[in-house]
């Protein structure tokens, strides 16, 4: 077999940028059969990341309080003594989960069937308690634990390191008959190369991939109506439509790496959606890097786009923005307050404004506003974008508009869930440009929905905010919010938080 360097991964500017491709399928309304699968999968699933991480909070937890526990019992407050048993527990509690996870006791087959690494286990333990036994001994504080406390921490250390084990592979086993934990994958691409590759992940033993259908360009003599017992769903225009409805995980793109061009066509339509996709390697005869690599058990698939803010780090952003909203909802309460009572007294009508925008993965969400337009004015579609000295506008409304008072409401909802305090600004669902929408103007514009829209963006804090009169406004205003995405921290968060107060002193285009 040849070898060579693996080739750069695809990027998103070079699925944006490729030209040759054929002409884009714009996606459509589904079949009725691909509806009724796609409504099977609404429901969401637990991650394999997320209860393998959860299961190394819970141990480290258990042991450090099971040792505690014997120390108080048997051994009791001393001088000293507690400083020294709480350092001994804490610290032989994470060592022996972090060796745990190196020798491979948290991935999905380890979990299933807890019985194959119990060998594992109890030599971790033990090699534990031995390496901590010995640094006690060089520090000559061996003296001051108790035999029986370590005794005993070794035997409830270890059936805390089994039980649960037990109990969460009966819980894991009934989950995957019941849909609840798996990761749901589509083929792209029919006929032989997908059959052999459906194949191949079927064989693999523990293996957590369900295979929703298969989307294809090509017509039923080409690519067959039924492969390997999964039914065709319709194109690939009409899997984008599909993946927001149901709740997909990962695209498996089954075509070979010398078709290039199809490849890149595919790719082109499919990196709008806030999903995983993989190129099947199975079948081709050059080898990588392992690195390039990703597995479903022996089946090796190339990493082209990866979930942006998924699993563990979508819980971090989740804790971010709810410690931040509501710190912001109480600081910022006095202002909200005001703002109530001007609108109130400067116009008829209500003080809060609601709005249908896009949300994640184009979900209409409600978003709220304070209001800033007379009532009978008001424009809830946004055909009509707002610009300066618009006389729907109230007097109220053209301050609040220009220091984005009139977004404070959307803290609340950052708080609930539907927004997120920082990401790409959410837009009208009707919003235009020149009489396009704006998906009509920017290609690829539907790929700022991959995460859930903010508050505040990196696009905003770089001028790009207020009114969208020309379609360049609109391809910067997408480009920062891509490249936010693509390079998103919880630190850019933050930096971008308290970067907003400072630029929103520039209020050019904010009308």
């Amino acid at each position: 077999m040849n070898r060579m360097e693996p080739p750069k991964r695809f990027s998103a500017d070079v699925v944006r940028k490729h030209e040759g491709e054929e002409d884009k399928r714009q996606s459509g309304p589904l079949n009725e059969t691909a509806r009724q699968v796609a409504a099977q999968f609404r429901r969401d699933t637990m991650s394999p990341v997320m209860v393998s991480g959860l299961l190394r909070i819970v141990e480290v937890m258990l042991l450090f309080i099971s040792g505690m526990v014997l120390f108080l019992a048997y051994v009791g407050f001393g001088p000293g003594l507690d400083v020294h048993y709480c350092i001994a527990t804490a610290t032989a509690s994470l060592m022996a989960v972090i060796i745990l996870d190196v020798a491979d006791c948290y991935q999905l087959p380890a979990m299933i069937r807890p019985g194959s690494s119990l060998t594992r286990i109890v030599l971790v333990w033990a090699g534990t308690l031995a390496f901590v036994a010995v640094v006690g001994f060089f520090l000559k504080l061996a003296d001051d634990f108790s035999r029986v406390w370590f005794a005993g921490w070794f035997v409830a250390g270890l059936v805390l390191l089994v039980v649960p084990r037990v109990i969460l592979s009966w819980l894991i086993r009934k989950w995957a008959r019941n849909g609840r934990m798996e990761r749901r994958a589509v083929i792209v691409g029919g006929g032989k190369v997908a059959e052999t590759l459906i194949r191949s992940i079927e064989q693999q033993p523990y293996n957590d991939i369900r295979i929703c259908g298969i989307f294809d360009d090509r017509d039923d003599r080409r690519s067959p109506p039924l492969v390997a017992g999964y039914p065709k769903l319709g194109t690939v225009g009409e899997l984008v439509e599909f993946a927001r409805i149901a709740r997909i995980d990962m695209l498996i793109v089954s075509l070979p790496l010398t078709a290039e061009g199809r490849v890149l066509s595919l790719l082109k339509q499919l990196w709008v959606l806030p999903v995983d996709i993989r190129l099947s390697a199975h079948a081709n005869q050059l080898q990588f890097r392992p690195r390039s690599y990703s597995y479903i058990g022996s089946v090796p698939l190339l990493d082209i786009f990866d979930k942006p803010i998924n699993d563990w780090d979508s819980v971090a952003k989740r804790i971010f923005d709810i410690v931040f909203s509501l710190l912001g909802l109480v600081v910022l309460s006095p202002v909200m307050l005001a703002t109530a009572v001007a609108i109130k007294l400067d116009s008829k009508g209500p003080v809060f404004f609601r709005q249908k925008r896009h949300g994640f993965n184009n979900e209409v969400i409600e978003v709220y506003k304070f209001r800033s337009m007379y009532v009978e004015q008001a424009d809830p579609t946004a055909i009509r974008p707002v610009t300066k000295g618009d006389p729907r506008v109230t007097r109220v409304g053209r301050f609040i508009r220009r220091t984005s008072i009139d977004e404070l409401p959307q803290f609340y909802n950052a708080l609930v869930g539907s927004l997120s305090l920082v990401g790409p600004r959410p837009h009208a669902i009707a919003a235009q440009s020149h009489n396009l929408l704006y998906n009509e103007v920017v290609d690829g514009y539907f790929a700022r929905h991959r995460v859930k829209p903010g508050v505040t963006g990196w696009a905003q804090i770089n001028g790009w905010r207020g009114e969208m009169d020309t379609d360049e406004k609109i391809k910067m205003r997408t480009e920062y919010d891509l490249y936010y995405i693509e390079n998103w921290s919880l630190w850019f968060d933050l930096k971008i938080l308290f970067l907003t107060p400072l630029r929103l002193l520039n209020t050019e285009n904010a009308y």
